[in-house]
C-alpha cells in the first residue's frame, strides 16, 4: 500500500478539480432540450406580451440549433422561428436576401445575431443561478427586454 503526502494528495486533487472544471466549462450541452416560457417571471419591457412560448436548443458537435415557437398576446396565431449555425466554423445562416442570422458561444452566453433589412437583433441565452435560462433581447427602436424559461 502506498501512503501518499498530503502536499502530494492535495495537488492531486486539484489537478482533478481544473480538469473537470475546463472540460466543464467548453461543454455547452447545458442549454440543451426544450424550456418552456415563464410570462410571469419574464420583463417584456412593454413589448406585445408573449402568453405561451417555448426555445429548443440542440448543442452537438459544433452544430447548434435553436427552435423557437410564440404565441402573442391577443394573436390567433403561433410565430415559429428556427436558427440552425455551425459554430465551429462560425457560419452564417441566410434566408433569402434580407435575413440572415449567426448563432455563436460567447463564453456561458449563447449568442444569436440576427440581421433583417438592416435592423441587428441580438438575442442572449444564459443559464441562471437557480436553473432557468434567461433570454436578453435587444432590438433597434425597442427597449431591451428579458424572457425566462423553465427547462421541461
Amino acid at each position: 500500500m502506498k501512503i501518499y503526502s498530503p502536499t502530494k494528495l492535495v495537488g492531486a486533487v486539484l489537478a482533478t478539480l481544473l480538469l473537470v472544471v475546463f472540460a466543464f466549462a467548453h461543454d455547452h450541452n447545458f442549454l440543451n432540450g426544450t424550456w418552456t416560457l415563464v410570462p410571469t417571471r419574464s420583463d417584456f419591457a412593454g413589448q406585445p406580451v408573449v402568453q405561451t412560448g417555448t426555445v429548443t436548443i440542440n448543442e452537438r458537435q459544433g452544430l447548434i440549433t435553436v427552435s423557437r415557437n410564440f404565441t402573442y398576446e391577443g394573436a390567433t396565431e403561433t410565430f415559429f422561428y428556427r436558427d440552425i449555425t455551425d459554430a465551429e466554423n462560425d457560419a452564417t445562416i441566410r434566408t433569402g436576401k434580407n435575413l440572415k442570422s449567426k448563432t455563436s458561444w460567447d463564453h456561458d452566453a449563447l449568442k444569436v445575431t440576427t440581421t433583417q433589412y438592416g435592423a441587428i437583433t441580438i438575442e442572449r441565452y444564459t443559464l441562471a443561478a437557480d436553473g432557468t435560462m434567461m433570454v436578453s433581447v435587444a432590438r433597434p427602436d425597442h427597449k431591451p427586454f428579458t424572457l425566462v424559461f423553465q427547462h421541461q
